[in-house]
């Protein structure tokens, strides 16, 4: 600290007063060097100036107090503010002042969003390795986490290791998409080997769905200059894989029987999504289902196919045998389309397989697929099913219910009612829900489009950062961010495409970005 040479005598010395020195020994004191923060008065003590004295109280509260963000940037200009002589500065600073008025709070909120806060980090969650969560033996509690109390106490806020097993799900359908989209016109006849993102489990059975519609001759044209997968009357849509490893198995409580489906593909399958009357299931006249979704689920072009009820009825059928005496669950994931289907195994499951084993259902951005007698035919049944539905996503709001005979509804609604979607009315969800919004996100734009809403990366971006209702987003989420802005860059805050180029992931203004080794990079 800068000490005044001025001495004059004080009223209120700054501490207790000594007798006067010899002029010998106080001209041997001016030569000496002062020792930080310790000086020896005489009878006229020294005062301490009011620069020496903002100095010195700025210098114990930075001791003290925690070392607040700065709002303002860090170039010369401020560096050089800091270091005035004042001091000013750095006691606003020390003091933190941004938490007291509200324009500055809006400020700080503004760049806590702009998380995370170092370079480090967010180049760590570009890499497309994964970081799953730490494991934890979930063996004494695995009947509540596949649904036996329909998850109650467990969503809100999410358990962290229904979170982890949530994501785990997930992943299995990403991999469905992935083996779809490396050969979409694979055939039905050979069995495809699949590549899962959880060594624990094992392919074992490749499944395919068949459209029963055909494609009308006026519309050979069109079609021809698609590829020929787009139109094919079956199409690859998912796998039957079961828990292999006995540490995992160990871990679980269980051994664990999975069906992934992948979502909406080609254009018989959107065809099929549109076929919206509902039709009774087999064997009911109460519980009714999309004609569209029970077509895919049960046709058979050809003798040689199989339908996908078949498939999936034999290769379980074949596993529960297999497996008889131990621990076992059947879990049915599925995104979009595939949340559809899923409902349809579970139904048909619960009612061929002999003593079946805890049956749960676990969707992401499934749609409405039957009527209140589906619903209430599944829960009977205790088929347990949890909904994953992104609040933004328009997908999981369809096909719309139609209004109730009160004679309050438009004279237009009642129009499309009766002459556009005949049977459409007493469509319902099933099961329990989990919701999330992805203007959660410090990620993603608020205005993110539908498409990215339904995303399944981005649904498993949500999960991986949902805490609970209110709650902000999880600061430790380990998901990468490669495949979010691989597949979503547009709606991706633009803070972060910047720092990923920052980084030098990414290349300014290319079209799309792809995943290579671990890293972001501009797609071939």
């Amino acid at each position: 600290m800068t000490v005044s040479a001025t001495v004059r005598p004080i009223s209120r010395p700054l501490s207790p007063a000594k007798s006067a020195p010899s002029s010998s020994s106080h001209e041997t004191r001016r030569h000496t060097p002062p020792r930080s923060l310790r000086t020896t008065v005489s009878t006229a003590t020294v005062t301490v100036d009011t620069r020496s004295h903002i100095s010195n109280l700025e210098r114990v509260l930075l001791r003290s107090a925690p070392h607040a963000p700065s709002l303002l940037p860090h170039d010369e200009d401020h560096d050089h503010l800091k270091s005035s002589s004042d001091g000013a500065y750095g006691l606003l600073h020390a003091l933190n002042l941004s938490t007291l008025f509200s324009s500055f709070r809006k400020a700080a909120a503004t760049a806590d969003e702009v998380s995370p806060r170092s370079l480090a980090q967010l180049q760590r969650l570009l890499s497309d390795s994964s970081r799953p969560s730490p494991k934890s033996s979930i063996a004494s509690r695995w009947r509540l986490l596949h649904g036996a109390g329909n998850w109650s106490g467990l969503l809100d806020p999410l358990d962290e290791n229904l979170r982890r097993e949530l994501v785990r799900y997930g992943d299995l359908v990403q991999a469905a998409y992935h083996t779809f989209h490396s050969n979409p016109a694979a055939s039905p006849s050979r069995n495809r080997h699949v590549v899962l993102p959880d060594r624990n489990y094992r392919a074992t059975r490749s499944l395919f769905a068949s459209s029963s519609i055909e494609i009308p001759s006026w519309v050979n044209p069109a079609a021809s200059a698609s590829p020929p997968w787009m139109t094919q009357s079956s199409s690859w849509i998912g796998f039957v894989a079961v828990c292999e490893n006995d540490g995992e198995i160990a871990r679980m409580g269980r051994r664990d029987i999975v069906i992934a489906l992948r979502g909406t593909a080609t254009a018989l399958e959107w065809a099929e999504n549109l076929r919206a009357s509902l039709r009774p299931i087999p064997g009911s006249q109460d519980a009714k289902v999309s004609s569209g979704f029970l077509s895919l689920y049960k046709s058979t072009p050809s003798p040689n196919i199989r339908s996908l009820s078949a498939s999936v009825v034999d290769e379980i059928r074949r596993l529960v045998d297999q497996y008889a005496g131990e621990e076992l669950s059947i879990t049915i994931t599925g995104h979009s389309l595939g949340a559809a289907l899923a409902l349809l195994i579970a139904d048909e499951l619960s009612d061929r397989i002999q003593s079946p084993p805890p049956i749960a259902v676990v969707s992401f951005g499934g749609p409405r697929v039957g009527n209140h007698g589906f619903s209430e035919r599944l829960e009977k049944k205790g088929v347990k099913v949890l909904r994953v539905v992104n609040t933004r996503d328009v997908i999981t709001k369809v096909p719309a219910g139609m209004p109730g005979p009160d004679g309050g509804e438009d004279l237009k609604v009642k129009w499309w009612g009766s002459h556009v979607l005949d049977a459409m009315e007493g469509y319902v969800h099933v099961g329990t829900e989990l919701r999330v919004d992805n203007r959660s996100s410090p990620y993603l734009k608020p205005n993110a489009d539908p498409a990215c809403c339904h995303d399944l990366e981005a649904y498993l971006h949500l999960v991986d950062g949902f805490m609970g209702t209110g709650c902000p987003f999880r600061c430790n989420a380990k998901r990468s961010l490669a495949r979010l802005l691989s597949q979503q860059r547009p709606n991706v805050k633009k803070i972060y495409v910047s720092r990923v180029r920052s980084l030098g992931s990414v290349e300014p203004d290319c079209g799309t970005i792809g995943v290579h080794h671990g890293f972001v990079s501009p797609s071939a």
